[in-house]
């Protein structure tokens, strides 16, 4: 069964042009809302456990631990989310007992900068590592910076160990009662993949369907991180078992379906249900749907078939079909060595040179004025200088706005009570809010930050209402400083950031390429590990350039000019996974000259991006959906280059 309905793309919804209408935009992310209620809880026990017990600055340093926990919470396999919240937690303790001894000491004001910003450049290096060495990194130099402004409470050097004791409570709360399969995060993750599946099969033939792909991304690079890689000669669990090849057959599934977006190449209705019933089995025990009558008449709907039909098997327990089974491969173990290499690469050290820079003009200018919460102006380089976040120039602009009508709600709630247990119930209402507040935008999250912080001094003895109009000074005085030493004279702008990336993408879809055309038989295995790490890269240089669209000009600019190139590699992937589909189902045979095309074309773009010098062309393609009987690949290569032959500085190099 076909479907009989011609394909019409309906019009591109109007993007706004001007960067700061993206900057101001806030996302819409998808939250774990379970993560609020034991955040607030994590929150307010320590707080409340303080004040019945009259050691409230215990319990303020117990809050600390558990909203630091909250800002790393994920809903994972228990392993994992231990591994990321004690990571981020060790270098937390560790922070506030390095901070709480130069305090302690009474440390020289030129010893304590320089403790500070060799603090920073370690933080800034391994805040290059990663996402996980980021957190850890971003917590060690907040938390020091805490450590030496902030009332110590007594001993000094328990503050680091009820951070833990608070941190040690999230975890407890996060665990699941009753631990069966179905609870498992990762199937759940599972279940969001399969419904992301489906609505960009919905969408195929649509102007909607570019972005439901790049979502399908997103959801399997997050369950990639949760499934650990197969150790040889190890024996995995059933369960465990069971979600990899479940997971397989999601990938299988979805490089056809790029295949399909590319070629505008719809499939029938109950086709593209049929990944939302694998994830009503996979989240709530539903039985297994029966697979639709489907007869596909092209090599790309019939790679989509046998995907779907493996993943359902997958999904219900069923043996595989050898007829149709889609042969995967198992994620590579991870080299032990990669951290290390990259915590001292040249990369992690100009990163840490960066932060050490602004901590140190911040640290020296917070000894010669007179602030009262020297903590607050480092702390907000720290945080603005975080490098997974976006655009520096944005989260310097944003934390000032954010600080500005954060403290005016707190003004505004303090002089309504003071009363200390209903401030906790403040309290931990801002730390629920975080884990929405962090991803919809970095303005919404410091306005949610801002009153908690003030409370928190609030609750420590202070004024509150007091420190309103110098946390304003302060925030503005540190994004300052990071706008002027941290992006203005450091030499690095949003297409420095996106070019690399792009480099990447281009040399990992090369790959991708050369795997599908001409796979050795001993490692015809490896191409779906090839094909993920693509897609994966080119989801990185996508959101580089968004970051970048979100600068000013000039650095706006030359991220917009990115655009084209980045979102022909996107459709280049698509085009690749279609004439794979045309090998394994149409019985063509591989064309070396468009091959070589190709290749060339991708190398072009590659030394474009190297040379910081964005194609000028424009890519087009013909209306309507692919020709299967015209080579994917050779189409695929007239687009490049129509993309590259605008740029007279770099000829497109002949084919060979």
């Amino acid at each position: 069964m076909t479907s009989s309905n011609p394909t019409h793309e309906a019009p591109a919804p109007a993007r706004p042009r001007s960067w700061w209408a993206r900057a101001v935009r806030p996302a819409r992310p998808v939250v774990a809302w379970v993560l609020a209620p034991r955040a607030a809880a994590g929150m307010a026990v320590p707080l409340c456990a303080g004040l019945a017990a009259g050691r409230l600055d215990l319990g303020v340093f117990a809050g600390l631990g558990a909203m630091h926990a909250t800002l790393n919470d994920r809903v994972e396999p228990a392993g994992l989310r231990l591994l990321r919240i004690g990571g981020a937690l060790a270098a937390s303790a560790t922070g506030m007992l390095i901070g709480g001894a130069v305090l302690h000491w009474q440390l020289p004001t030129a010893v304590a900068v320089l403790v500070l910003t060799a603090v920073a450049f370690v933080s800034g290096a391994l805040s290059a590592t990663g996402p996980r060495g980021s957190a850890a990194g971003l917590l060690l130099l907040v938390s020091t910076a805490l450590g030496d402004g902030m009332a110590p409470p007594h001993p000094w050097w328990v503050a680091g160990p009820m951070m833990l004791a608070g941190a040690g409570l999230v975890v407890l709360l996060g665990l699941p009662y009753r631990p069966h399969a179905h609870s498992d995060p990762r199937r759940l993750q599972l279940a969001e993949v399969y419904r992301a599946l489906g609505t960009l099969l919905k969408e195929l033939g649509t102007s909607q369907g570019p972005a439901a792909r790049r979502v399908l991304t997103g959801r399997l690079n997050q369950l990639q991180d949760q499934l650990p890689p197969p150790r040889p000669g190890a024996r995995e669990s059933a369960r465990l078992s069971a979600l990899r090849r479940a997971y397989e057959g999601a990938l299988a599934a979805t490089e056809a379906a790029s295949g399909l977006l590319w070629a505008r190449r719809p499939v029938p209705p109950e086709v593209a249900a049929l990944p939302e019933q694998l994830a009503r089995t996979l989240a709530a025990d539903a039985p297994p749907p029966p697979l639709p009558a489907w007869h596909p008449d092209t090599p790309a709907r019939r790679a989509l078939a046998d995907a779907l039909r493996t993943a359902a098997d997958a999904v219900a327990g069923r043996p595989a079909d050898p007829a149709t089974v889609v042969r995967t491969a198992p994620v590579p173990p991870p080299d032990p060595w990669r951290l290390r290499g990259r915590l001292l690469s040249r990369g992690a050290a100009r990163y840490g040179a960066r932060v050490a820079l602004c901590i140190g003009v911040a640290e020296v200018l917070t000894a010669a004025l007179p602030l009262n919460r020297s903590y607050w102006v480092p702390m907000t380089v720290a945080f603005v200088l975080k490098p997974d976040l976006g655009s520096v120039f944005l989260r310097a602009v944003s934390r000032a706005v954010g600080t500005v009508l954060g403290v005016v709600l707190t003004a505004a709630l303090l002089s309504l009570t003071t009363e200390r247990w209903a401030l906790v119930g403040v309290v931990a209402l801002c730390v629920a809010l975080l884990p929405w507040s962090a991803a919809a935008h970095y303005g919404l999250n410091t306005m949610v930050m801002t009153p908690l912080a003030l409370v928190l001094v609030q609750l420590g003895g202070g004024s509150g209402s007091a420190e309103v109009g110098p946390r304003v000074l302060d925030t503005v005085l540190a994004s300052v400083i990071v706008l002027v030493f941290g992006y203005l004279l450091w030499p690095e702008r949003a297409p420095h950031r996106i070019e690399p990336r792009l480099v990447t993408a281009t040399e990992t879809l090369r790959a991708y390429l050369t795997s599908v055309t001409e796979p050795p038989a001993e490692d015809a295995r490896a191409q779906v590990w090839l094909r993920r790490t693509a897609y994966r890269a080119l989801a990185d240089a996508r959101q580089e350039v968004q970051h970048g669209l979100t600068e000013p000009p000039p650095a706006g600019q030359r991220a917009e000019a990115w655009l084209p190139a980045t979102a022909a590699l996107e459709r280049l992937s698509g085009a690749v996974a279609a004439y794979a589909a045309q090998l394994r189902y149409g019985g063509r045979l591989s064309e070396p000259a468009e091959v070589a095309r190709v290749l060339a074309a991708l190398d072009q773009l590659a030394t474009a991006a190297r040379r910081h010098r964005p194609p000028a062309g424009v890519a087009t393609r013909p209306p309507g959906p692919h020709n299967p009987q015209r080579s994917a690949l050779a189409q695929a290569a007239a687009e490049l280059e129509q993309l590259l032959q605008g740029d007279v500085r770099n000829p497109p190099a002949p084919a060979s």
